[in-house]
C-alpha cells in the first residue's frame, strides 16, 4: 500500500539541548514502532509553536503517540515542590502537551501513550505521580541498570495483571503478561474518569484508559515500541492503534 494513504501519527518531540543547541527530537524506536507494526506513518511534531499551529496539527492527524523520555512532567504541574534538583525536566514539551491532549481526545483522535508520555495523561486528569518510586514509595524494582545494553534495560522484568474485560485483555485474552521496566517515577493517584487496565505484581497501575470516550486510547507504563513483533502484548497494542487510526481517517 502506498504509504501517501497511511494514516498519519504525530509523535510529539521532546526538547532537548546538545551542545548549546536545542534539538526537538525523538527516539528511533517509536518511529519505527509506528513505520513498521502499526501500519501508519509517524511525523514528528516539534513543540515550541503558536497555538494556531498546533491546533493545524491537530486537524491533520489521525493518531497521536506520546512517547517516553528520560525527562519527568515537572512536579508544579500536579501542585507538588520539585524533591530533587537534578531531576530532568522538559517544560516545554509540559507546555506543550498539557495544552493539547483534551483537544486530541475531544476530537475523538486515537491515543497511545507510552512511559512519560502514560505519567502525562494520568496528570492531565488531575492525578499524582511518586517523583521518584524508590525513595518515595513501597514500589522497588521498576528502574532499570544504564550501564547494561539495551536488551537487557528492555528484557521482560515483572509480571503485570491485565484486568479481566478490560481493553487489554480483550485484545489478548491474556490474564497475565511479563513487560519491561524503565521507569523511576509512578502513580501515586489515578486521575480522575480513568479505568486502570493493568497493575504490576504488587499493585502499582501499570496502564489505563479514559472513560466517556468512544475514541481509542491507552496509556502504559513500559515500553512496548521496543521490538513489538517479539511480543503478542505490543504487537496487539499496535495493532489496535493503527486500526483505530485507520478507522479515524476513512471517518473524516
Amino acid at each position: 500500500m502506498s504509504s501517501i494513504k497511511k494514516p498519519l501519527v504525530g509523535i510529539v518531540c521532546c526538547k532537548r539541548n546538545q551542545d548549546g543547541h536545542y534539538f526537538h527530537m525523538v527516539g528511533e524506536k517509536y518511529i519505527n514502532a509506528i513505520t513498521n507494526y502499526s501500519g501508519c506513518t509517524g511525523v514528528l511534531v516539534p513543540i515550541d509553536q503558536e497555538q494556531d499551529i498546533n491546533l493545524s496539527v491537530i486537524e491533520n492527524m489521525d493518531g497521536f503517540l506520546l512517547t517516553g523520555s528520560l525527562s519527568n512532567v515537572h512536579p508544579k504541574i500536579y501542585q507538588e515542590d520539585l524533591i530533587n534538583p537534578e531531576m530532568m525536566l522538559d517544560e516545554p514539551r509540559d507546555q506543550f502537551v498539557f495544552s493539547m491532549i483534551k483537544k486530541i481526545i475531544e476530537k475523538g483522535i486515537p491515543l497511545l501513550a507510552i512511559c512519560r508520555g502514560f505519567q502525562e495523561m494520568n496528570v492531565a486528569f488531575g492525578g499524582k505521580l511518586y517523583q521518584d518510586l524508590e525513595r518515595d514509595s513501597n514500589h522497588r524494582g521498576h528502574d532499570f541498570d544504564r550501564d547494561q545494553s539495551h536488551n537487557v534495560q528492555y528484557g521482560l522484568s515483572h509480571e503485570v495483571e491485565l484486568i479481566k474485560n478490560g481493553l487489554l485483555h480483550n485484545l489478548t485474552g491474556l490474564e497475565k503478561v511479563e513487560v519491561n521496566s524503565l521507569h523511576t517515577q509512578g502513580v501515586k493517584a489515578l486521575g480522575e474518569g480513568l479505568t486502570i487496565e493493568a497493575v504490576s505484581h504488587e499493585g502499582l497501575v501499570e496502564a489505563f484508559t479514559i472513560d466517556q470516550t468512544e475514541s481509542f486510547n491507552l496509556s502504559v507504563q513500559w515500553h512496548p515500541e521496543w521490538k513489538p513483533g517479539n511480543n503478542l502484548l505490543s504487537q496487539a497494542i499496535f495493532d489496535a492503534f493503527g486500526l483505530a487510526c485507520k478507522d479515524f481517517q476513512d471517518q473524516s
